[in-house]
Formats: structure tokens, sequence, C-alpha cells
């Protein structure tokens, strides 16, 4: 009898405790989409760079990944598919924990130790815990959320320590070269050379910066029946019709862009190129209604596309040092001419945003497919009107494209870049599938 008795508690205990998990209330990618908007507002505010920002990314997504992925038979876990990733341990939490709350406290848990001004999202954090809680969350669910975001985000900076970018500083300042072709700061500020070892960070997918090495930029040459002239000319010559130039602006994604004042240049808030794909990451996944593990994955998958991406071509960059059209056409062809778009500060083959953007859409259309239509309103938080795509591929072709409408990028590192991240984009598939 007294066996039976207990029998009946534990049974009683049991579905207790099962019916208060499942009463957990469920959160949505609006969630993921939040904390990415609030990072890229810090990436404003520090004028964080388009690789760097891709690492930021990419490491805060993964906290939030392992968390899913520990809690969701669907999400595998990245352990012997990323370069040198670790057994991520699960943490031990004494109590209820929502595994959805947990996956967005590591991510905003991450980005606050990595960002340089990531302070800032402490009272975000603050506020959102709050809102959890009015949601229905309790107060003990939250607090051991918590607990277990903080064990995996610890975990996840360790492993992006490890990744060398801390090095960087170490290296000698890199000294652009002198020859009539070398890449040379422009104006209106004439900045030095963004990120020039970038290339050296450890990669997620590939094996090394040159894995996909590009084929050789058109050599430059003055001569004026030289295929490089005629670079210069199909830009010179270019007219631009009203569609290019919003089309350049929608894609200008140049977080160094600075507007003359008279007596003082100040800067103009613009996101960068993984900013933006990110915040279209966001935006398909609300569109699709993916649960937050499978946002989470998606969002993560891009982010360390972004990531290999900017890694294999800045490479390129650094080894092409190519002179931009900017320097270029105005030295050898009309000395008043200017491009649409302010020049980005480092050399120009290959074209960053053509790679990462055609990466991007390699690893969307894996996982929502081809002829997935959408409304990209990334930028009408900075005051750009909606565009609309019928495909990933379709907004790749065209951010490839701005970078020739914007005056800044030759075609061939236009197209050659997109080779590049084609080849980036099946890479990590290849590696997470």
């Amino acid at each position: 009898m007294r066996f039976a008795l207990l029998i009946l508690v534990c049974a009683y205990i049991t579905i207790g405790c099962t019916n208060k998990t499942e009463q957990l209330p469920k959160l949505d990618s609006k969630e993921i989409s939040n904390v990415i908007n609030r990072m890229t507002d810090i990436m404003i505010h520090d004028v964080s760079n388009p690789p760097l920002a891709s690492r930021f990314f990419s490491y805060a997504c993964l906290a939030g990944y392992e968390v899913a992925s520990q809690n969701n038979d669907s999400i595998p876990s990245m352990e012997g598919k990323l370069n040198g990733y670790p057994d991520i341990k699960k943490p031990k939490v004494s109590g209820a924990f929502s595994p959805d709350a947990a996956a967005i406290l590591a991510m905003m848990e991450t980005a606050k130790k990595m960002q340089p001004s990531g302070k800032i999202l402490g009272d975000y954090e603050e506020k959102w815990i709050d809102s959890c809680q009015t949601l229905g969350f309790s107060q003990e669910v939250m607090e051991n959320s918590l607990t277990y975001a903080q064990d995996i985000s610890k975990q996840i900076l360790a492993y992006a320590k490890a990744d060398k970018y801390n090095k960087i500083s170490n290296y000698p300042r890199y000294t652009p070269g002198g020859k009539d072709g070398d890449w040379f700061p422009t104006p209106p500020a004439y900045f030095p050379p963004v990120e020039p070892y970038f290339h050296t960070v450890r990669s997620f997918t590939l094996d090394s910066a040159n894995q996909f090495d590009p084929i050789k930029p058109i050599p430059f040459s003055t001569d004026k029946k030289s295929e490089f002239y005629q670079l210069m000319l199909n830009l010179y010559n270019e007219k631009l019709s009203k569609e290019h130039r919003e089309i350049a602006a929608f894609w200008d994604c140049n977080p160094f862009a600075l507007q003359d004042n008279g007596h003082l240049m100040v800067g103009v808030k613009k996101i960068s190129p993984g900013a933006h794909w990110m915040g279209i990451v966001g935006i398909v996944c609300k569109q699709k209604n993916l649960s937050l593990a499978k946002s989470l994955q998606i969002h993560t998958a891009v982010a360390i596309g972004l990531m290999d991406g900017f890694i294999g071509c800045w490479g390129e960059k650094y080894r092409s040092n190519r002179v931009r059209p900017e320097t270029a056409i105005r030295k050898y062809i009309d000395p008043n001419w200017r491009p649409l778009l302010q020049t980005p500060p480092f050399p120009e083959y290959l074209s960053g945003h053509s790679t990462i953007s055609t990466t991007s859409a390699v690893i969307l259309t894996h996982f929502l497919g081809d002829n997935f239509a959408y409304i990209d309103t990334v930028e009408k938080r900075y005051g750009l009107p909606p565009r609309s795509f019928a495909s990933f591929n379709a907004a790749a072709e065209e951010a490839a494209i701005s970078r020739f409408y914007g005056g800044i990028h030759f075609v061939d590192a236009i197209e050659h870049g997109q080779t590049q991240g084609t080849k980036v984009g099946q890479q990590v598939l290849k590696r997470l599938n």
C-alpha cells in the first residue's frame, strides 16, 4: 500500500513538473532580431569595421545556438564542424530554466563582453529580463536561465579568444605601397587601412584564408588600350539613373562615411554589410514564422559565413593591394571626378560586399529555398525606403552591382568577389551539414 502511494506521489510530482515546463512562455525570432539590432546600434556607436562586426555577430550567435543545441535534438552541436570548436559543457542548473530565454541571454552576455561598448547592453538586458517576468516567467526561471547563459557565454568567449584576433595588435603597422596602382588612403578623411591582418584570424570552416584564392586582378596600366584603363573608363562614363543611385545608397553600408558640415566632419550613421544581412535573416525568419531554435540556426550559419567570407576577402585585399577607382580615375582621367559613394578605407580587390552578400544568399537559399520573396526594411531605421526582392540571389546581385554604381569598385573585383562568396557559402554548408 505504501509502495503504491509512493508511486502516485512521484507521478503527481512528475506531472506537475512537466506541466510547469510546458507552461513556460515561448519566445520567437523577434527576440534574436532585437539583440542583433542592439548590437548593431553599439557597432555604429563604436564605428566597428565590417570584418570585426562579423566577428561579434558570429560568437554572439554561437552562444545562443549552443544553448538551443543542448536542449533541442533537431539542432546539431557544432563540435567537430567548426575549426577548433571545443566540447561545450552543459551547465548544471538546479531548478527550472527556459532554453529560449537562456539562448537570448547567452547572446547578450557574449556581446557585452566582446563589443568595446558592450556594457550598453546591460541596461537592455535588465529590462528584457523584467519583460520576460511580465510575460509569465518566474524570477527563479529567469535567474536560472541567466546562470545557464553565463556559463555557455564563458565557454564561447574562451573559444573566441583562441582565434588570435587579439594578436593582431602585435603585428607591424601596415604601410601602403608606393607604386602606381597600389592602394592609397582616400578622401574625405584619408583613414588608415582597416584590418590588414584580419586574414590571420582563425576561420570557422576554411582550411586557410587562401583556400578559395580568386584569379589575379586585371593588371594596373595607364595604357589607354589596356584592360585596366577600360575598367576606369567604364566607371567614369557610367550614367547613373535614379534607380541606380537608390540601389547604391541602399547597400552603401559604410560605417566610416562622413558628412562635411563646413568646418567639421561628422560621422553618418551607417551599418556594416554584415549587419544588413543579419537584419535580412531576422526579417525572413519572422516571415516564415520559424521557431527561436531554428531561427538561431540560420542566424548562426549566416554569421559564420560572414566571418569566413571577410577572412578570405581581406586576405586578397592586402595581397593584391589594388588602387581604388577614386584614386586612379582622378589621377589618370579627370581630377574632378567623384564617386557617388564615399570610398571605404581598404584596398579595392576583392569587393567585400559582393563576397559576403553572395555567401549569405547561398546559405539562406539552402535553408529557405530559392525564389523566397521578401521586403527588405533593414535600412528603414536609417531613412531609406524598403526594397522588394524575389530571392536572396537577386538581393545579392543587387548588392554586388551597387558597388559599381557607387563608383567604389571595378567590375572584376565585383564578379570575382561573387565567385569567392559562392565558394565560401558552399564550404560553410558542407561543414555544417
